[in-house]
């Protein structure tokens, strides 16, 4: 057994000739109940793999520590996605392959366990384009990256929650809004946040980030209500 919110490998760290391996488990129980995904941000575009520094990785590990923290004590799964390629690129969905492969590799580790997918920025993205997966319970996206015409059809009966400062200026908000109303008339339980401030690093006003993204973790889990500003966003 694995615990605490331990630093992800850098991404060369398979070694030469090794599959890549896109589940890094960072607090594992024998025997889980249910499991928490983290995916951080990257690029549009970069083939090469991410830096040893990566900081839309950094900006993950507090949400990991906080999520692990909450949920001590209970037989909770903790790990994130290690991402081949720092970009998204296009068609190939890079980061959404690699958390997919992750899901396949999780549910195997653990058959039955319900994921919460927590994707910043392009790890949003991704988590969104993945959360059919039938092993996903939910989606916290912090930040989403939102293009138009994402589909949204794989989502149907899924409780997403997307969080976003509209003064963001990295990725829009008014695209995760968008993408939330289409998904709810798909047949998701969609749910926006407009969050006061954070930018999209969510450095102001972090631990709000934190504290909101513990709290709508635990209720997927739990399959209880969604907190405060969330559950006043109730699917039509």
């Amino acid at each position: 057994m694995t615990t605490g919110m331990a630093r992800p490998t850098g991404p060369g760290s398979d070694g030469p000739g090794v599959p890549h391996r896109p589940l890094v488990v960072h607090r594992g129980p024998d025997t889980p109940r249910a499991a928490v995904l983290l995916l951080h941000g990257g690029r549009a575009d970069g083939l090469g793999p991410p830096p040893r520094l990566n900081l839309p990785a950094l900006r993950m590990r507090p949400f990991g520590s906080a999520v692990s923290r909450a949920l001590r004590g209970r037989e909770v799964l903790l790990a994130s996605v290690r991402y081949r390629c720092r970009g998204w690129n296009g068609p190939r969905a890079d980061a959404a392959r690699d958390a997919r492969a992750a899901l396949d590799e999780l549910a195997a580790r653990a058959p039955d366990t319900p994921v919460v997918l927590v994707g910043h920025s392009m790890g949003g993205r991704a988590a969104l384009l993945t959360g059919g997966h039938p092993a996903v319970r939910g989606i916290v996206a912090l930040a989403p990256w939102c293009p138009p015409g994402e589909p949204v059809a794989h989502l149907r009966d899924r409780t997403l929650v997307l969080l976003h400062d509209a003064e963001d200026r990295v990725t829009d908000a008014e695209g995760s809004w968008l993408l939330a109303d289409r998904a709810r008339r798909a047949g998701a339980r969609a749910h926006t946040i407009a969050m006061p401030r954070g930018g999209h690093t969510m450095l102001r006003g972090a631990h709000h980030w934190h504290r909101l993204t513990v709290d709508l973790v635990a209720a997927l889990l739990d399959g209880g209500p969604l907190p405060g500003s969330a559950a006043g966003m109730s699917p039509e």
